[in-house]
């Protein structure tokens, strides 16, 4: 693999605002930078491959990634903040917002734009990102918000979700900002389980929170 294929440049899209979806969209779209998630770390035993890629740009406060998936298996379960979101149709990261630091957040959101969220401290325990600090987190899932159980056919969705720079515990952002992290796409409880990612992960299960195959991503 190419350092190109490693490296996100994330351009500034200046103060947009997440009030205006279509506005963001469209300018992800024409200016964000754009990713395939496609990296089949178990393919042996988890074949299935829908399409998903992902589109990310930020302004002065504020990352946004926008989600894309092609899938024949729909599922959104899930409808509380921190349950097994990761059994659904399900996207997710892990950000360790500052590269020369451990600590790094995992977020997993399924379809219809239920979050889950585990902080990963320095010393290698976890927690559990509080609902009221994921309430930060705005997300429009095109599926709406109302759960359901697992739906059969091809299905085309999208999630977008605005995280502010706070959040990530960057208060004061100096740009250009240098971050890790990895962007996956998993439905572990459907019919078709799957577990993909933008950078591949060394692992004999399938895991996608290890920060050694993190790779770089750099905000404009």
């Amino acid at each position: 693999m190419n350092s190109d294929t490693q490296t996100l440049i994330v351009p500034a899209l200046g103060n947009v605002r997440l009030s205006d979806v279509d506005t963001i969209i469209n300018s992800l779209e024409e200016s964000g930078v754009r990713r395939t998630i496609d990296s089949l770390g178990w393919k042996d035993q988890f074949p299935y491959h829908p399409l998903t890629t992902f589109s990310m740009a930020h302004s002065d406060s504020t990352l946004y990634i926008d989600f894309f998936v092609r899938c024949n298996y729909l599922r959104a379960v899930n409808f509380k903040p921190n349950t097994p979101v990761y059994e659904d149709s399900c996207v997710g990261m892990c950000i360790q917002p500052y590269a020369d630091r451990p600590v790094y957040l995992t977020l997993m959101i399924n379809c219809i734009g239920t979050i889950s969220g585990k902080l990963h401290a320095a010393d290698g325990t976890e927690s559990v990102i509080p609902e009221e600090k994921l309430a930060e987190i705005t997300c429009y899932a095109s599926c709406g918000d109302r759960p359901f159980r697992e739906l059969e056919g091809l299905f085309t969705w999208n999630i977008l979700t605005a995280i502010p720079l706070s959040f990530l515990g960057i208060d004061s952002p100096q740009f250009p900002l240098e971050m890790k992290g990895n962007f996956f796409k998993c439905a572990s409880g459907t019919s078709q389980p799957h577990f993909l990612s933008w950078m591949p992960v060394n692992s004999p299960t399938p895991r996608f929170e290890l920060p050694d195959c993190f790779g770089k991503i750099i905000l404009e």
